[in-house]
């Protein structure tokens, strides 16, 4: 690591926001691995019902974070970083900002298709999209289905990416999104 290099840290709505959207999914993905096998019972629905919720916390969070990301630009990378590794960088943010968009969107329209309207903790009533048609919502649950093992899969990406950046090139990069909370040691 080229020590003038500064860590240039994201602001912390953006830092907080990420972690939220980590904890989200870490919820969402375990409720969705475990439910799907479930027996239909009480506990199968409510867990359909939290997985929903979490779904739409997951979108509004999103589209908070665009926003807020057009008018707050991330912090510039180490100048160290190669140009291709900047431009992948780039692509995989939006993709990850799309498929975090795509995948409850997804749900949701599964779910208004299939005829199972999404009510927010139980009391707030979620318009569906779509009018209920089955041969649909089967077509959305695989899509639904596709879309959550390519955001799975630029996940790990993306953490693997995080990961070679401190142990590889011994950089700076991790450290910018780490929560204050977090002791950082920089690479040795």
């Amino acid at each position: 690591m080229n020590p003038s290099e500064e860590t240039h840290r994201y602001d912390p709505v953006a830092r907080t926001a990420h972690w939220l959207h980590v904890l989200l999914l870490l919820g969402s993905f375990t409720l969705g691995f475990i439910m799907v096998d479930l027996a239909s019972s009480p506990l199968k629905l409510q867990m359909f019902a939290w997985h929903k919720w979490i779904g739409v916390i997951v979108a509004a969070v999103v589209l908070l974070r665009f926003v807020w990301r057009l008018r707050h630009s991330p912090p510039p990378l180490p100048v160290s970083i190669p140009a291709w590794q900047r431009e992948a960088a780039r692509i995989s943010h939006r993709l990850l900002y799309a498929m975090l968009f795509a995948v409850p969107l997804s749900g949701w329209l599964m779910s208004s298709a299939k005829g199972y309207q999404t009510v927010l903790f139980a009391v707030l009533p979620i318009p569906d999209l779509l009018d209920k048609n089955p041969p649909l919502g089967a077509a959305l649950e695989e899509a639904h289905w596709v879309l959550n093992k390519l955001l799975l899969g630029l996940i790990a990406l993306h953490v693997a990416a995080a990961f070679k950046h401190y142990f590889i090139d011994r950089n700076q990069v991790l450290a910018r999104m780490l929560p204050d909370v977090v002791p950082f040691r920089k690479p040795q």
